[in-house]
């Protein structure tokens, strides 16, 4: 790893405990000051808000899919939230869910609501993260995406559309002299298109290798041999340079 990256590994056990946290959040406070909600819920924001060198630092949190304690820490320890939608209805669907996790719905339900994550938020006025990119997903290599992915990819980027002309607040500053008055504008300024890695994707999780440092065209992965295509990685490096630049 680079000498100006740090890792901060997970442990198998860590799910084993998520009950004893989310009991823990949810116990009754002992007293005004006490807080048990608010502290849970800012565990990892205390380690992101130390200086951990001379230099400035920057966290990645990756987060699990579902809205366990663990992704409701990370939400809250992050200022920014990358969102990644793959070409498929479920992300369609799971777009309004994560609006309505973080935010709330827009009718909030008259005795289940106050027990939400939202509300939580909410009644201990937590600043939550903003959205700054959408990461496109599962899109084919030859000509961008297919047509089928296209349609769906589209379907999602409308919809995040139509959230952001809703609440324009919940989404970062990106440009403040363009006017988004169109989906077309939306998309050039909040979506990145990524690519399909395939195998250069496979070895470079597999054996912990960068793909700038991936010189070979053949690797073995659980004995297979693997062939890696100079053209394909290079490709794939671009990618994650026009991400990085992005962001």
């Amino acid at each position: 790893m680079p000498e100006n990256m740090y890792l901060l590994s997970g442990d198998g056990n860590l799910e084993l405990i998520a009950p004893l946290l989310s009991e823990r959040a949810d116990a009754t406070p002992l007293s005004q000051s006490d807080k048990p909600w608010e502290s849970v819920h800012s565990i990892i924001k205390n380690l992101t808000e130390r200086q951990v060198s001379d230099k400035p630092c920057t966290y990645f949190i990756d987060t699990n899919p579902s809205f366990s304690v663990y992704t409701q820490i990370a939400i809250l320890s992050g200022e920014y939230l990358l969102v990644p939608i793959n070409a498929d209805d479920s992300s369609i669907f799971a777009i309004t869910g994560l609006f309505n996790l973080i935010w709330g719905t827009e009718n909030k339900h008259p005795v289940y609501g106050n027990y939400t994550f939202s509300s939580k938020v909410d009644n201990f006025k937590i600043e939550r993260p903003k959205i700054a990119l959408l990461l496109g997903n599962r899109f084919t290599q030859q000509k961008g995406a297919a047509h089928a992915f296209k349609a769906l990819s589209n379907e999602a980027i409308k919809k995040m559309y139509d959230e952001y002309c809703k609440n324009p607040d919940r989404f970062i500053d990106i440009d403040s002299n363009s006017c988004i008055d169109s989906q077309e504008t939306f998309e050039a300024l909040y979506s990145a298109e990524l690519r399909d890695f395939n195998s250069a994707g496979v070895v470079a999780a597999n054996q912990g290798i960068p793909l700038s440092k991936m010189d070979k065209n053949i690797y073995y992965v659980y004995k297979e041999r693997i062939q890696v295509a100079k053209e394909q990685r290079e490709l794939c490096r671009k990618t994650i340079e026009n991400l990085v630049s992005r962001l």
